[in-house]
């Protein structure tokens, strides 16, 4: 009956103290893809992500209401990162949900127009604000009646209790009708084309104003700094962590941490005197009981009443739960080292440089010859072949639970391989486009534009190379496949497969099928523990897709982190040195790039970025293939907006590479 009545009190008083519109509300989900367009096309960083704001402490009056409630201490307000611009979940400020909505789009446009100097909070939301105006005058008449509606809702100065309030409360009252009449004014106003000049109004000591100590003024935003991008340790077991297991809780809020030392497992002193509050001698035992003595379930609620997340090393955390083993095999199971390995550059965002011989790309081929006489001796002896394959997977660490292809899969594997071969026969058969010929059927628009370009102003031929004719030709493609077999690749992507079971699939169809059309090609899977990229030569070029190459395929197992750039690197140096007219660079990925050191973050991603950069300078054709569901955040920035393909359903990553293929290739022009 308490619980019950507890309850309904709670609903009442926290429904009379909020004074937000939910029928109006506005989520973010809703307009994630116009705040990130617009975010962008204002001239935001590509490579900065739209997030959740988690709640933070926040100032300002509150009525008696909302302090009987223990409401208005905390909200979620727009901030904005080296690497994230979160904000809030839900926008109900206003009671229209069309100024609501506007809320969202102006702040992606201030967001794009910031720039953190040491005026202060308040001078960098005047001078962002004027640049958005300029840039976007379209908003100038949503931006005024933002204005007017928030300056209706805000605290008379003279309400305020403290005297250093009131006068940041003016202030900031002040500002906001300042740059309302600057955005009526338009182009009218003196300091419209002129940013250095002043804007008439806005108070000249700004910096005194603190975010923290007034209500949110939810037209602006906070600058908040940048995580450092300290290196992760081998003994980190959240650097450690697989992704997108299917057992972990997931939270995309944005949230604050500071790195700390825990200390709550350090053994205490003995204490020499019988103490009735000591239960047992377990407590003098350096026994961490965070994963198996706490209830996590509301580990989310928790966080969202913290400000700022204290991250420890050492402990078992709830995400430890997973198991995993990132040791380095040992070197009679880990496969065999090829040549001395090769030095590769990393692209320093920072510090815009390309920092040579950071990391070593080694080839590794696997022990298929020795697991074979192996087998073969423990079947001469009598041993089963099931005996024998679960002592094989012991001894090389696998799981012998693990999906092993039963006789339907198989089935349905050569049923879609049959499939994929049909349509590249095809493909052979095809007639493809020549250009830049004197004479064709159509004429080669780009052909026109560059003989244009080349003779303005000067003599030319009378019959200029600028037609296209389709013609049965020798194909002249070269392709080379990258395949993530990072440790990520061991979550489950459906109900029964691991996705490194889909991209074991997906090469062993694509690779029949290449065969089929008789294009060179080469397979390659890439992992990495902090700067050693493991590269595994499946099948070479030269090398013909034979049993012993799908046997290769067959064997690959996840394990370690995703040193993209570098894989990337690699390929392109093999693909360019392949004579083929037309080089098609592959990769499929199932995340974000990241290692143990500081190749994660924003760091990870424009080195990626920067090796695809280098692969179209050489002449390649570098394309992603993913199943990961949030790479509309990331990979535009690093392959383009045409140089990835989404697979929704991961069961159809097979049939979806060799349609990606077909596009990439028998369509050129």
């Amino acid at each position: 009956m308490e619980e019950w009545v507890g309850e309904r009190w709670h609903r009442l008083i926290m429904r009379v103290a909020d004074p937000s519109f939910m029928e109006a509300a506005v989520p973010l989900e809703d307009v994630t893809r116009a705040v990130e367009l617009l975010f962008r096309a204002a001239g935001g960083d590509a490579a900065v992500r739209v997030a959740t704001a988690s709640a933070q402490k926040i100032g300002g009056r509150r009525s008696w209401v909302q302090k009987i409630a223990g409401y208005g201490e905390r909200a979620a307000v727009t901030s904005l990162d080296g690497e994230t611009l979160a904000l809030p979940p839900t926008i109900a400020v206003f009671d229209s949900r069309e100024l609501n909505r506007a809320l969202y789009l102006w702040l992606a446009a201030l967001a794009a127009s910031h720039e953190t100097t040491s005026a202060g909070w308040l001078a960098d939301n005047v001078a962002a604000a004027r640049r958005a105006l300029r840039t976007y005058p379209g908003l100038r008449e949503r931006f005024c009646r933002l204005v007017n509606a928030h300056l209706a809702q805000r605290t008379p100065p003279e309400k305020v209790k403290s005297t250093a309030g009131q006068r940041a409360e003016r202030a900031i009252v002040q500002t906001l009708k300042a740059l309302r009449d600057f955005a009526a004014a338009g182009p009218q106003s003196p300091a419209w084309s002129d940013p250095a000049q002043p804007l008439p109004g806005v108070p000249e000591n700004t910096a005194i104003v603190h975010a923290v100590d007034t209500a949110p003024v939810w037209l602006w935003l906070l600058h908040a700094a940048p995580p450092p991008a300290g290196p992760a340790r081998d003994d980190d077991p959240d650097a450690a962590r697989p992704r997108n297991n299917k057992h972990t809780q997931q939270d995309n809020k944005r949230r604050r941490a500071s790195r700390t030392q825990d200390t709550s497992n350090r053994n205490g002193l003995m204490m020499f005197f019988r103490a009735e509050s000591i239960l047992s001698w377990g407590e003098f035992v350096r026994v961490n009981r965070a994963g198996d003595d706490q209830d996590d379930h509301d580990a989310t609620k928790v966080a969202d009443d913290m400000d700022e997340l204290a991250i420890a090393k050492g402990g078992e955390t709830l995400a430890a739960r997973v198991k995993f083993d990132l040791d380095l095999p040992s070197a009679a199971w880990d496969d065999l080292p090829v040549g001395e390995g090769e030095p590769l550059p990393e692209w320093d965002f920072k510090a815009h440089t390309l920092r040579p011989d950071v990391c070593r790309a080694q080839r590794l081929r696997p022990r298929t010859e020795d697991k074979t006489a192996e087998a073969s001796a423990e079947k001469a002896s009598g041993t089963t072949a099931d005996t024998a394959q679960q002592a094989a997977q012991a001894q090389s660490g696998d799981d012998p639970k693990k999906r092993e292809p039963s006789a339907i899969d198989r089935y349905k594997l050569r049923a879609t391989e049959r499939q994929v071969r049909r349509r590249f026969e095809a493909l052979r058969a095809g007639p493809r486009w020549l250009h830049g010929l004197l004479q064709g059927e159509e004429l080669d628009l780009d052909a026109w534009v560059r003989f244009r370009v080349d003779h303005h102003g000067s003599r030319h031929s009378e019959s200029p190379p600028i037609f296209s004719q389709r013609m049965r030709t020798e194909r002249s493609l070269a392709s080379v496949v990258l395949a993530d077999i990072s440790l990520s690749t061991d979550a489950y992507a459906t109900q029964d497969d691991r996705v490194i079971d889909l991209i074991r699939d997906s090469l062993l169809v694509f690779g029949g099928a290449l065969d089929s059309v008789g294009d060179p090609f080469e397979m390659l899977g890439f992992s990495s523990v902090r700067r050693n990229v493991r590269i595994h030569e499946l099948k070479r070029f030269g090398e013909s897709w034979d049993t012993a190459a799908q046997e290769r395929v067959a064997a690959i197992k996840p394990g370690y982190y995703t040193r993209m750039g570098a894989a990337i690197r690699h390929g392109t140096k093999r693909l360019s040195q392949r004579p083929e007219r037309q080089r098609l660079l592959l990769i499929l990925s199932d995340g974000k790039p990241n290692d143990l050191d500081q190749y994660e973050g924003r760091y990870g991603l424009e080195d990626t970025r920067h090796a695809v950069h280098e692969a179209r300078q050489a002449g390649l054709v570098p394309f992603c293939v993913t199943i990961d569901q949030q790479a509309h955040d990331y990979l535009p920035h690093l392959f383009g907006s045409r140089g990835f393909a989404l697979i929704h359903r991961p069961e159809q990553l097979a049939r979806a590479l060799t349609q990606v293929y077909v596009k990439l290739t028998a369509a050129a022009r």
